[in-house]
């Protein structure tokens, strides 16, 4: 899968509040970037905590649940564009649709 972008991980788990998301977010990182999902269904025999929330919208649980990664996911094209990361009170406070 192309990830699309760590930029945004990374500016994540270097703010200080944050850095103890940094390993927990490069094994996932890692680990998707290596996968070859070809529909939701692949996604979740992966990651069973997953949550597919339609639209192509996926939110991993990161760090045993610390903090939460929206994700867009085009399977036909094997890209994820990374649309939010935060933990789960910022997580509350969003809609997920137009993100």
């Amino acid at each position: 899968m192309r990830i699309i972008a760590f930029r945004t991980l990374r500016e994540f788990f270097e703010k200080p509040e944050y850095a103890d998301s940094e390993a927990s977010l490069r094994s996932w990182y890692h680990e998707a970037k290596i996968a070859d999902w070809k529909s939701p269904n692949d996604l979740k025999h992966q990651y069973k905590s997953a949550s597919i929330i339609g639209d192509g919208r996926v939110v991993f649980n990161i760090k045993g649940n610390t903090y939460r990664l929206l994700v867009a996911v085009e399977y036909e094209f094997q890209t994820i564009f990374i649309r939010f990361i935060g933990t789960h009170k910022q997580y509350d406070q969003i809609d997920v649709k137009p993100i």
